[in-house]
């Protein structure tokens, strides 16, 4: 028996989420079986805690969209007991069991090998949001990265925030956007050297063009937001597009497109082909500096995960939520 977070619907609809012993026999099939020794906490993670968001189908459920550990079993070549190993994606944490439990089973394909230069820890300090973030660098980088700053939208939250610390250490001028101005601080320590307040950039404006102000944009907001800055960006400068924290609308017009060349880059980290994976966890290792990793973090137990659940809903958590499975 070990422990897991797992939540259960009951007859009116409410859901309930609880630690409590389960056996491996209740773990879903697969071809690994890993001993989780560190997850973290997403948005989708505060969905899957609560309410479900139509994320989860089948109750119970045990959430956690991303996990690292050691590889207890396999029935795959590619991995023996006692490789360290990484997950993210694939719908683990909402359609399968995921990452709130001390063991897991998962299907062999949706591993990545822990890189070199990072322990179980330090990959959950990263984690989704830090993988989308790099994922997002990745392709302003393939598309070329202009001069002057570039702007990060949600910059205090965990892809925001992993964003900043990368793109400031590859040597960019970085803004962050941020509606908590309390959080100037931490992102002037991630490497931030501007900090743009929400209302600044929150609203349209009926000129679909304005001064060509960023050289690039990771973006994790979307909605009037996002509309706002394609109108800012330099000539042929990109916007990687990696949430809609802001709402799902895009209340713009082409002109940004057709008259300055603006990319729109929507970044997916669910169904990212295993290649593309592995380059970027090398990425992370190479290029995220572990110092400014370690500031983000913010320690939890499998206990505290209803709480933080909740809070991260109302926008609440800042950088990374690290949970140790086993504390």
């Amino acid at each position: 028996m070990f422990k897991a977070l797992v939540v259960n619907k009951d007859d009116e609809g409410k859901t309930h989420a609880g630690v409590t012993e389960i056996s491996l026999d209740q773990l879903p099939h697969g071809d690994v079986t890993v001993a989780v020794e560190y997850s973290t906490v997403n948005y989708k993670d505060g969905l899957c805690i609560g309410p479900g968001g139509g994320l989860v189908r089948n109750y119970p459920h045990v959430p956690g969209i991303d996990f690292a550990g050691t590889v207890e079993a396999s029935e795959d070549d590619r991995y023996n007991p006692g490789d360290k190993v990484v997950l993210t994606g694939w719908r683990v944490g909402e359609a399968h069991w995921g990452g709130y439990s001390q063991k897991a089973r998962v299907k062999a394909d949706w591993l990545v090998p822990l890189p070199d230069g990072l322990d179980t820890r330090q990959a959950m300090a990263v984690g989704t949001a830090g993988f989308t973030a790099m994922l997002a660098v990745m392709a302003l980088e393939d598309h070329g990265i202009k001069s002057g700053p570039v702007l990060v939208c949600g910059a205090a939250g965990g892809v925001g925030s992993v964003a900043t610390a990368i793109l400031a250490n590859l040597g960019h001028e970085v803004a962050g956007v941020t509606g908590r101005p309390e959080t100037a601080d931490y992102l002037t320590s991630l490497g931030a050297t501007q900090i743009v307040a929400r209302e600044d950039l929150a609203e349209t404006v009926k000129r679909p063009l304005e001064g060509e102000t960023w050289g690039g944009c990771v973006d994790a907001v979307g909605g009037a937001m996002l509309a706002r800055v394609l109108g800012q960006m330099q000539y042929g400068a990109s916007v990687a597009a990696v949430g809609l924290a802001g709402g799902a609308g895009l209340p713009a017009t082409v002109i940004p497109f057709l008259l300055r060349g603006v990319n729109l880059l929507g970044i997916d980290s669910v169904l990212q082909p295993y290649d593309n994976r592995v380059r970027a966890w090398a990425r992370i290792a190479k290029d995220l500096p572990m110092d400014k990793l370690e500031a983000m973090v913010q320690p939890a137990t499998l206990s505290d995960l209803p709480k933080l659940g909740a809070d991260i809903l109302k926008g609440q958590v800042k950088g990374r939520v690290v949970v140790d499975v086993n504390a």
